[in-house]
């Protein structure tokens, strides 16, 4: 048998990528997503953040200053577990390794997303929105996906119906998610975690809102540590 021959035949478990779930620590469930345009903004904002209780930062490669913001975060970080966002090309993923990001989330996915991930040796998270694009990434390794834009994908109808598709398969909602919606996310099962920059906007970045940005974060905190006990529900065919 050819090594390829091997290759198809290895059980998708046993080819898992790194996992997101590894790092995610104790903190709540909870991805704050930033659009940073300055760096000097990094300390103040990660200090926003983890004052408000939040453990899990993604960074999007948006902006010219990205790399340097993970960067500092990095080296001021108490305990928060900071990461890059908005992967799409696969350079982007050396860079954000070598500027100290912890996991790495892309909104899509691709062979050569997956060979770049493979290289870089961190979680990645990519998107998918549709039953191709999940078998395609869990046939790659991948069994935690990012769901973006979900309010426009039919949200946890979606995730509900995906569930006894790809029960191995688990997701990280973002797009939409508020506080008055997150717990009932976060009860699903297959759901690793949510995110979104409702706790974190970018105008309130941009004003250097501190003390607001902390009390969005603590009122996520909150709202995720709500009781999330919910009964199961059947998808509709």
């Amino acid at each position: 048998m050819t090594g390829t021959e091997k290759d198809a035949q290895t059980p998708h478990s046993i080819r898992t990528r790194p996992q997101f779930r590894a790092v995610m620590g104790p903190a709540a469930r909870i991805v704050a997503i930033l659009h940073v345009e300055e760096a000097d903004a990094a300390e103040p904002l990660l200090q926003a953040l983890e004052a408000g209780g939040i453990g899990l930062i993604e960074v999007t490669l948006r902006t010219r200053a990205a790399l340097d913001v993970i960067a500092r975060m990095r080296v001021a970080a108490r305990s928060a577990v900071i990461g890059a966002g908005t992967l799409t090309r696969p350079d982007q993923f050396a860079l954000a390794k070598d500027a100290g990001a912890q996991f790495l989330v892309g909104p899509a996915f691709s062979t050569r997303l997956a060979d770049a991930a493979g290289v870089a040796g961190l979680p990645f998270l990519p998107g998918a929105t549709s039953p191709s694009e999940i078998l395609a990434a869990v046939e790659a390794g991948f069994n935690e996906l990012k769901f973006f834009p979900a309010d426009l994908n039919g949200g946890l109808n979606w995730i509900r119906h995906m569930r006894p598709l790809f029960p191995e398969v688990s997701f990280c909602p973002t797009g939409g998610i508020t506080n008055e919606n997150l717990a009932e996310y976060l009860s699903e099962p297959n759901i690793v975690a949510v995110g979104g920059m409702f706790m974190s906007p970018r105008a309130e970045i941009e004003a250097g809102a501190w003390d607001r940005i902390s009390a969005m974060a603590r009122n996520a905190v909150a709202a995720a540590s709500a009781d999330q006990a919910a009964p199961e529900r059947a998808p509709r065919h």
